[in-house]
């Protein structure tokens, strides 16, 4: 439930309605809104809450969280959260545009291929250290000296990383060099792994499972915010369907959906989305279009001999034409990027 405090409520009166939720068994979360602060008491709700809450100095009203996602639900933030992370802001009025391979092959194409996506207006660099393949005989990633590659990349163009995490057990390791965790979409709901980088305190980009509901992403979310961890982006990257015209479908539809039901910034993944690159484009307009506060794409020098996703990543030169275009639409919808 939501305790929602009066406009004039004092430090005071808010710190004694937190400490009387934490008594009542449940997790006090403080939210500062622009006019006005609300608590949410997050655990089993229990008959009679209400009652005992709304009585509270500085309370104004109590109102349940009808969602099962209590963290993420916009019923209990109605301003749009920002996640920030060395550079990197998303959910903003400027589209960040997250760019690079797929993985991450050599030292020089990392941070030669960084130093033109950086010019074109990439503010943040993907590149996967660790690659969760399909095939056990697919390459699987440089792993740590991956890591290593990507952080030299930043040092030379301060482009903030974002790269994936498989396992608990790395969360701590890849945290030492990455800005942004991500969370693929086969560990979506690898709900240790989930609690190890609420637990880490990084910003974390959880992609959607290829066959998960609206409800179940949101909840997967959920797992991150409940270890008091704010900073979470909701990635769209496609969803399995009977169609086999592309790699998944990419109902950009749930962006706006999301934007109603959770205060969560949105991100778009054109390049998984689609499994083509000359698709990458139209999808990434359409995505602007339709509200996403990121786009993640996949680019390098030479796509016909990367060591992964080839037929789905763009080149330099597509990835400015994609950039030129998409801030057209920017700017069309109050944006800009």
């Amino acid at each position: 439930m939501i305790v929602v405090m009066k406009s004039d409520a004092t430090a005071a009166q808010i710190e004694h309605i937190a400490a009387h939720i934490t008594s009542l068994g449940l997790k006090p979360q403080v939210i500062q809104g622009t006019h006005q602060t609300v608590i949410a008491a997050i655990g089993e709700e229990r008959p009679g809450l209400t009652e005992v809450l709304e009585p509270g100095d500085g309370v104004e009203k109590v109102l349940p969280i009808m969602a099962p996602y209590k963290r993420a639900s916009s019923e209990l933030k109605r301003e749009r959260s920002v996640v920030k992370a060395h550079g990197l802001e998303v959910g903003g009025k400027r589209i960040a545009v997250i760019a690079g391979p797929c993985s991450v092959e050599d030292e020089e194409q990392i941070v030669n291929l960084a130093r033109k996506l950086k010019e074109l207006g990439a503010t943040g660099l993907r590149g996967g250290a660790f690659k969760p393949r399909t095939s056990p005989y697919s390459f699987q990633g440089h792993k740590e000296a991956g890591l290593k590659m990507l952080a030299t990349a930043r040092a030379e163009t301060g482009l903030a990383i974002v790269t994936e995490v498989m396992a608990p057990e790395h969360v701590d390791m890849v945290s030492e060099y990455a800005d942004v965790l991500q969370i693929g979409a086969r560990n979506m709901q690898n709900y240790q792994l989930l609690q190890a980088v609420g637990d880490s305190g990084k910003p974390a980009l959880l992609k959607r499972g290829m066959s998960a509901t609206v409800d179940e992403f949101l909840l997967a979310a959920e797992y991150i915010l409940d270890r008091n961890n704010p900073n979470v982006m909701l990635c769209e990257r496609g969803i399995r369907t009977y169609e086999d015209h592309t790699r998944f479908t990419l109902p950009l539809a749930t962006v706006p959906y999301l934007h109603e039901k959770s205060h969560l910034p949105v991100v778009v993944d054109p390049s998984h989305g689609t499994g083509k690159s000359r698709l990458v484009t139209p999808m990434s307009r359409a995505a602007v279009a339709a509200g996403a506060d990121a786009l993640i794409v996949e680019v390098h020098d030479d796509p016909e001999h990367a060591v992964s996703d080839g037929a789905q990543t763009i080149t330099p030169a597509g990835f400015k034409e994609m950039m030129d275009q998409c801030r057209r639409i920017a700017e069309a919808v109050d944006r800009t990027l």
